[in-house]
């Protein structure tokens, strides 16, 4: 079968298309027949070789989410999967393939009228949204933060923060245009990357902030939480935050200001499961909105990577074998 993998760490230009032996599944798992693959910020972050501490190697099969039709089990698992349409986490490897194997407590059968598209766009993306709300105890009318809004992460924060009745949402993005698309997603304030604006309404400090970007800025953004404000770390896309930043933390110290990590692997998986079962089924009805950026085939692995490196991609590109 067709696969990309990491030829060598660094650009894009490092992935390679490669024919390897197709999957088995084994004891507890389901192998699907790949119609759409997600294609996600800790991809490119895996791809650079900043994980290679993590034991990330050259020759990696990179991608965590897949849709498509199950076609056989392993040992263990209910035949009656076989045939069924899912979503499916294939760990932080094997899913840029024409086919996958998962275990089968990681796949969620897909509701009729979701593609496998909007499946991959919003599966893995909108519990991390989702329980990064919960771990900032976000109330009702707090003012909301989110930064690096334009990913799929981020769109979803969105859409959740707003429904969830923030007294405000504000988004840091790259341009105008972004900002327009974010309004009709439900932000109410458009800030530069930096976090500033020169509207007159704009926030001066925040409740929550959502943060899906890390690198050099974020000292900047602890100082701007209000008192007992707490700021949720879900990603790194920007790089990782310099190592004096909880400095930041002890300047705000009588503010009472919080920072935490938040990675979705410290939730349960059935609680997993069962935000997605919901999602899906309301993406499905059109009441959680996804958004595609690109619809790209497999072996243009690369320049799905190549525009994310580049700050163009609104949402999430998906790759189809």
């Amino acid at each position: 079968m067709k696969a990309v993998v990491i030829r060598t760490f660094g650009a894009p230009e490092g992935l390679e298309v490669v024919d390897i032996p197709a999957p088995v599944p084994g004891p507890g798992q389901v192998l699907v027949a790949v119609e759409a693959v997600g294609v996600g910020g800790v991809d490119a972050v895996i791809r650079r070789g900043a994980l290679a501490e993590y034991g990330f190697r050259e020759g990696h099969l990179l991608g965590s989410e897949v849709a498509g039709t199950v076609t056989a089990v392993g040992e263990g698992v209910d035949a009656s999967w076989t045939g069924r349409r899912v979503w499916a986490f294939t760990g932080l490897s094997g899913g840029y393939a024409e086919q996958a194997v998962a275990r089968v407590e990681d796949v969620l059968a897909l509701p009729d009228g979701l593609s496998g598209t909007d499946a991959v766009t919003l599966g893995g993306s909108g519990i991390v949204a989702h329980f990064a709300l919960r771990q900032a105890h976000f109330a009702p009318g707090e003012t909301v933060l989110v930064r690096g809004a334009a990913g799929s992460i981020g769109i979803t924060a969105v859409q959740l923060a707003a429904r969830g009745g923030a007294g405000a949402v504000a988004v840091t993005t790259s341009s105008g245009e972004r900002g327009v698309r974010l309004r009709e997603l439900g932000a109410t304030h458009i800030l530069d990357r930096s976090g500033r604006s020169d509207a007159p309404d704009a926030p001066t400090g925040f409740d929550v902030v959502i943060d899906v970007v890390g690198g050099p800025g974020l000292p900047e953004v602890l100082d701007a939480l209000r008192a007992n404000g707490r700021h949720v770390l879900v990603g790194v896309v920007g790089g990782q935050p310099p190592e004096d930043f909880g400095a930041g933390l002890m300047r705000n110290f009588r503010k009472s200001v919080s920072f935490a990590t938040f990675s979705s692997d410290t939730v349960p998986g059935p609680d997993r499961q069962a935000v997605r079962a919901q999602q899906f089924a309301e993406a499905a009805r059109g009441e959680l909105r996804t958004v595609v950026h690109d619809v790209l085939p497999l072996d243009r692995a690369a320049d799905a990577h190549r525009a994310m490196d580049a700050g163009e991609v609104f949402g999430r590109v998906v790759l189809t074998p």
